[in-house]
């Protein structure tokens, strides 16, 4: 779900992805069953919500480099993971999950690696790609 998303803020923009994103974890749950809704599809929403609309923006705010899709893409997967850990917390409460600063740099970060690194070499790739392409307009 990550990727689309993030390709989402840097092919169609902040807004079409953050609704993109605030709705792919409830229809992969519709469709598939996972993740459970509750908290972590939930968690997930906000997350890739902000995937979207960080991804957007800043592609389109900072100067056509492909350096900048680097920036782009790192900035709004650490604010992705912020906004999980934030409405994790909320909704630990709520649903009487344990959570703590250890899960949340596990689940966030450590366990994430592999993701992350894929993130990192393909979405930069694809967006080149589509820019060479005149897929993407500057």
């Amino acid at each position: 779900m990550h990727i689309p998303v993030l390709l989402c803020g840097f092919i169609c923009g902040p807004y079409y992805a953050a609704v993109v994103g605030a709705v792919a974890p409830v229809l992969r749950y519709m469709l598939f069953g996972m993740p459970p809704i509750m908290p972590i599809g939930t968690a997930m929403c906000f997350e890739l919500a902000v995937y979207g609309i960080v991804s957007g923006l800043l592609y389109r705010r900072l100067p056509g480099k492909s350096v900048f899709i680097y920036v782009s893409l790192i900035t709004a997967m650490l604010s992705g993971r912020l906004a999980w850990g934030i409405a994790f917390v909320v909704l630990s409460g709520v649903a009487d999950v344990t959570f703590s600063w250890q899960i949340f740099i596990s689940g966030a970060f450590i366990n994430a690696v592999p993701g992350i690194i894929l993130h990192i070499v393909l979405i930069p790739a694809i967006v080149i790609a589509l820019k060479k392409a005149k897929y993407i307009v500057e």
